[in-house]
């Protein structure tokens, strides 16, 4: 049987061009993972918390307007991530959704 806690780690990009659903889609974001720059968010997401968050996104969203990516890193790739001026990405303990 599968691990429930195996993670991805995800970076997500936005590009909301209303000011009220940016400010919804943030704050959804912001209750699985980390807002690390403007319009970017890094979260370590299981299948189930990933197929969560997308359906709380796509509430907010307006398809013809709005952009949302979400690039998935292998932990191979992750491993590999180079920062300058902050903290590498760390998975936390835990995320309250």
């Amino acid at each position: 049987m599968a691990d429930n806690r195996t993670t991805t780690f995800y970076v997500i990009a936005y590009d909301i061009s209303s000011d009220r659903r940016r400010t919804k889609v943030h704050k959804v974001l912001s209750g699985f993972g980390r807002w690390s720059q403007f319009s970017l968010f890094e979260c370590y997401l299981t299948e189930k918390e990933y197929l969560r968050l997308r359906e709380l996104l796509d509430r907010h969203l307006e398809m013809a307007q709005d952009s949302v990516r979400f690039y998935p890193l292998c932990s191979a790739c992750h491993a590999r991530v180079e920062t300058v001026g902050s903290p590498k990405p760390e998975e936390p303990d835990l995320y309250l959704v």
